[in-house]
Parts: C-alpha cells; structure tokens; sequence
C-alpha cells in the first residue's frame, strides 16, 4: 500500500496559499488583499515561507499516514 497523506496536504496546501488565489500577504495597496488574483515577488516569498512552516508541521511533525 502507499501513504497518500504526503502528496494530499501537499496539493491541499498549495491551492490554499497560493498568492493572490484567496489572500495576499503583503498586498500591493494594503497588508493583506483578498482576491486580487495579482502577484508580487515579496507575497510570493512570504507565501513559500509559510508553505514551507504548514508543510514541514504537518509532514515532519504530525506524521500522518492514509493508506489507499
């Protein structure tokens, strides 16, 4: 069997956070934007920091398995 818990919080969080999807942090007008669908090079950075945070939470800490 395979562990689908990696690739599903994976995917899940991508489509959360990408910038300008649903929210941006920092916004082009004001700290936070809602559905801009703009991006700019320091949201982008933050987004991928706070991935990377959520990401190893979940993976590296959690450790949550799902088998298909």
């Amino acid at each position: 069997m395979r562990d689908w818990a990696p690739s599903i919080i994976a995917t899940a969080l991508f489509a959360l956070l990408c910038p300008g999807g649903v929210l941006q942090m920092p916004g082009r007008h004001r700290p936070v934007d809602l559905m801009n669908m703009k991006t700019s090079f320091p949201s982008m950075l933050v987004h991928a920091v706070i991935y990377f945070l959520l990401l190893m939470l979940f993976l590296v800490i959690l450790r949550p398995h799902l088998y298909i």
